[in-house]
């Protein structure tokens, strides 16, 4: 697991590689991630966006924006914890993410961007 603390937010995230949704002889390699968001303020953030950067094994890279995360906009009270699972298609055995979220600040209105901590994908037998 990896995690950062960016502008009072911890992201923290967890990988696993999904052999049942993947088909290496296609070139197509299934992971989920695990995303755990904690506030550390003392005042209300409601997450707003997501910004992924994904680099390829190969090096080739796409970026995914949209609103909220799996279809929400959680808002965090201090010290509350959301946590949600998502997946990434690969065309490599391995690759990375990182991105931002933007949240606001419940009290003065003011929106931020907090960051995710790259993460790697791989294969496990690629780890051997």
């Amino acid at each position: 697991m990896v995690s950062k603390i960016s502008e009072g937010i911890e992201i923290s995230v967890e990988t696993f590689y999904q052999p049942d949704y993947s088909n290496p002889v296609s070139g197509e390699f299934m992971f989920a991630y695990r995303i755990h968001i904690e506030n550390l303020n003392n005042f209300a953030v409601k997450l707003h966006r997501r910004h992924w950067h994904i680099i390829e094994g190969s090096g080739s890279q796409r970026e995914v924006e949209g609103e909220g995360v799996v279809g929400v906009q959680p808002t965090l009270q201090p010290g509350e914890r959301y946590q949600y699972v998502s997946g990434c298609n690969l065309r490599t055995e391995m690759g990375k993410m990182f991105g931002t979220y933007q949240m606001e600040n419940l009290h003065t209105i003011e929106k931020f961007e907090v960051n995710i901590p790259t993460f790697e994908m791989i294969v496990p037998f690629k780890m051997n």
